[in-house]
């Protein structure tokens, strides 16, 4: 067996960033922005009122007197320029006049026809928003996962196309005789099949595509039809059959294929019959069966490999610190990731692993929001520990 490091390192060795494409923004939600954008303008591109009131020149005191001599909305600028004594009626966005230097509040005025007194108390704020004060052209967004507010950021910076790497497509196939899909009414001696589903949106959440392929069965025949179905993809992910049962047939069918195995086996718990190698020139993974240690298995590599395909500098999962809110025996010859429920603490979060940590809990692994890593060969931890911990 290979520790947990080791296999990310090799599964990471086989993923190489996928080709670019332009994206219209409208479409980029999601995607991975390759290159960075830079800013086309300033923003805003000139000196904005940020309230509703009146532009004035100087600093007035209470009971000063202005003529009104125009007005400014947004997208509608005043042509002319502000005189001492002159005011512009003016509302929020809207560009403020050649000679203007504060904006009073509409609040903080009497206004009878064209004349305006300022009050007493008034706010002495100017608020007026600099010109490129949210940024200025030239101005850049660095290469990203782009989520909602990303693309308001591009939009202002009249970026109308993004160069984003092509989504990785990731071909899913779950094995096993005794599978069915969910609304299918399975035998006696059958399971509903629920990894392929939760792989699945984990791949589309963080930029990939995802092909849900047909359930293959433990044959050598079926496994050789679905996995020909898998050709084209950029990562084949398999769950069951990769243990040594009479059954587990995953690595014969893919060998017969051409498969070059990178490992099989971790020091990793759940997850001890990971493997990993390349077919029909792709990356493939297989994944254990049982539902927890897929899932927390495709946490670990799959969305590393996908990250990395992507072209994210830093794909391996980033792991946190947090206060250990139970005690916790020693972990033996695999590192353990455990469920793990977390709470708000004095600093660091409290993190409390779930009292069962069987691999085919999937309702334990419903309740966590993170895995305690536990690492290989570490001793019992008392409540109260700094640990180590991933998001989930």
């Amino acid at each position: 067996m290979i520790t947990v490091e080791e296999a990310l390192h090799r599964c990471l060795a086989l993923a190489t960033p996928l080709p670019i494409e332009a994206v219209p923004l409208r479409q980029a939600a999601g995607r991975w922005m390759a290159t960075p954008a830079n800013a086309q303008r300033d923003q805003p591109p000139f000196a904005a009122s940020a309230m509703d009131g009146y532009a004035v020149q100087g600093d007035p005191e209470p009971g000063a007197r202005f003529t009104v001599i125009g007005e400014a909305g947004a997208g509608h600028a005043f042509a002319g320029s502000l005189g001492p004594g002159e005011a512009l009626r003016i509302f929020t966005g809207a560009p403020v006049p050649a000679g203007a230097t504060r904006v009073v509040i509409q609040e903080d005025v009497d206004r009878q026809g064209h004349d305006i007194t300022i009050k007493s108390g008034a706010d002495t704020a100017l608020h007026i928003r600099p010109a490129g004060q949210d940024f200025r052209a030239g101005d850049s967004l660095g290469p990203r996962l782009l989520r909602p507010n990303d693309l308001a950021l591009l939009a202002s910076m009249n970026v109308p196309v993004v160069q984003a790497t092509r989504r990785p497509v990731v071909a899913i196939i779950a094995t096993g005789d005794e599978l069915v899909m969910p609304g299918e009414a399975p035998d006696p001696d059958q399971i509903v099949a629920s990894n392929n589903f939760a792989i699945a949106a984990l791949v589309e959440a963080s930029g990939g595509t995802a092909r849900m392929l047909p359930i293959a069965r433990d044959t050598l025949a079926d496994l050789t039809t679905v996995f020909g179905l898998a050709r084209g993809a950029d990562l084949i992910v398999t769950m069951g059959g990769a243990s040594v049962g009479d059954h587990d047939l995953v690595a014969a069918a893919a060998e017969a294929l051409g498969m070059e195995r990178a490992f099989w086996r971790i020091a990793m718990r759940p997850g001890k019959p990971l493997m990993a190698g390349r077919l029909f020139g792709a990356p493939m993974l297989g994944l254990p069966g049982n539902p927890v240690s897929a899932i927390v298995c495709a946490h670990l590599f799959v969305l590393p490999m996908v990250r990395a395909m992507l072209g994210h500098p830093h794909p391996a999962p980033q792991s946190r610190r947090a206060v250990l809110g139970a005690d916790t025996g020693p972990t033996g010859p695999r590192t353990h990731y455990m469920r793990a429920t977390l709470t708000t603490g004095d600093g660091l979060p409290v993190i409390t692993p779930a009292d069962r940590q069987d691999s085919s809990l999937l309702g334990v692994l419903a309740q966590a929001d993170a895995l305690l890593i536990r690492p290989l060969g570490d001793g019992a931890r008392a409540a109260g520990a700094v640990v180590d911990y991933l998001s989930l």
